[in-house]
């Protein structure tokens, strides 16, 4: 059965944990799209096309732009606006398609306002929910996006069959896609990835300051482990994602403050009925989320 897809050719700019399992993920579902990678490292794009994931590197994102129906930008998003001015020559044509996968979406949107002067009718931005802490080329995982969600937020100018194509693009490597504004994404990821991430980051180095030579990750068990698997992430994708997230970060971030303070009160006044009531809470809250994720495994 034809496809939206079939016989284009999808570019992909940066090919790192993302854009690498991108790649990966629609050869081993054999959708069929020609794949061609871009990355600054000659390194990569060579790791890129010996592994198979890509069936050519484009040289420079001119020859990415003009060879490209889809255009998938996967680098850090402080890297968004350059890589726009570089490519906007390109894109003028109006005949490819503009996708991305940053955490962010409000600075992705006033990158292409700056760079295009407007909102184009070919842009959908988008944003997988699904990661991990390795990173790189070598971190591929052509299932990263099985059963995850990925949130578009197309703006009220991008053209609808333009949704469509990048809709089946990532439902073609198993994702299930959620429709968002961008104000929504921004303020839902504060909550649910960038804080988790930033009180990762924050504990552990805490932890380390305090115990020399790291003595104190001698005792840690489980729980632990588990708390700060993420802060095992890319140093540099997240200090991009908390500069450019900064006003949603900083507003959930003074409410979990505010209520960790209520947490300290409760803990020094030994009022137990009060920390009861907050794990009691947190615990029905952590239940429904585990049945979330079982539903979505099925």
């Amino acid at each position: 059965m034809m496809t939206l897809l079939e016989g284009k050719t999808v570019g992909i700019v940066g090919l790192g944990l993302i854009g690498a399992s991108l790649a990966a993920a629609l050869r081993s579902r054999a959708v069929p799209l020609r794949r061609v990678g871009f990355d600054l490292s000659s390194d990569t794009t060579s790791k890129a096309l010996h592994l198979g994931l890509v069936d050519v590197v484009a040289e420079d994102l001119h020859t990415l732009c003009n060879e490209a129906d889809i255009v998938v930008l996967a680098v850090p998003v402080l890297a968004v606006p350059g890589v726009l001015a570089a490519m906007a020559p390109h894109l003028l044509n109006g005949e490819t398609l503009l996708t991305d996968v940053g955490s962010v979406k409000g600075s992705l949107i006033a990158a292409v306002q700056s760079v295009f002067g407007e909102l184009p009718p070919w842009l959908v931005p988008g944003h997988p929910i699904a990661g991990g802490e390795r990173s790189g080329v070598d971190a591929a995982n052509p299932e990263l996006f099985a059963r995850h969600q990925v949130i578009l937020t197309p703006h009220e100018f991008s053209d609808f069959s333009a949704i469509e194509t990048i809709t089946e693009l990532w439902q073609s490597v198993g994702a299930d896609i959620q429709m968002m504004s961008v104000e929504r994404h921004d303020e839902v990821l504060a909550a649910t990835s960038h804080l988790p991430h930033l009180l990762a980051f924050s504990l552990v180095d805490t932890l380390a300051q305090e115990s020399e030579k790291y003595e104190i990750f001698h005792y840690a068990a489980g729980g632990f482990r588990d708390f700060t698997r993420i802060a095992a992430s890319d140093p540099t994708m997240w200090h991009d994602i908390f500069l450019s997230n900064d006003k949603a970060t900083l507003t959930v971030l003074d409410h979990y403050i505010e209520h960790l303070q209520g947490v300290r009160k409760a803990l020094q006044t030994h009022d137990g009925a009060t920390l009861k009531q907050i794990f009691t809470r947190a615990k029905k809250a952590r239940d429904y989320f585990s049945s979330i994720l079982e539903q979505r495994a099925r």
